[in-house]
């Protein structure tokens, strides 16, 4: 599997776990496993997107600026 692949699935679960938050709004106690395993998934696939080119941000429907903003985010914003 690429690593375009692993970026598209990484920025999709995001994107399905923001849902689910935003669902079950405050009533959810997340494990503290869970979140710390959230933060760190979030950490590190921010940290790989900043270090995509141009062609990968393409691939993956993105602009530089796009992926800068979502790369610079603090681990523990949604």
């Amino acid at each position: 599997m690429s690593g375009l692949s692993d970026v598209r699935l990484a920025l999709h679960s995001q994107e399905l776990e923001a849902g689910q938050e935003r669902r079950m709004g405050a009533r959810t106690t997340a494990p503290v496993l869970g979140s710390w395993a959230m933060f760190w998934r979030r950490m590190h696939t921010r940290k790989t997107l900043l270090g995509l080119t141009p062609e990968q941000l393409r691939d993956v429907g993105l602009s530089a600026e796009q992926a800068r903003r979502e790369g610079v985010k603090p681990f523990w914003r949604g």
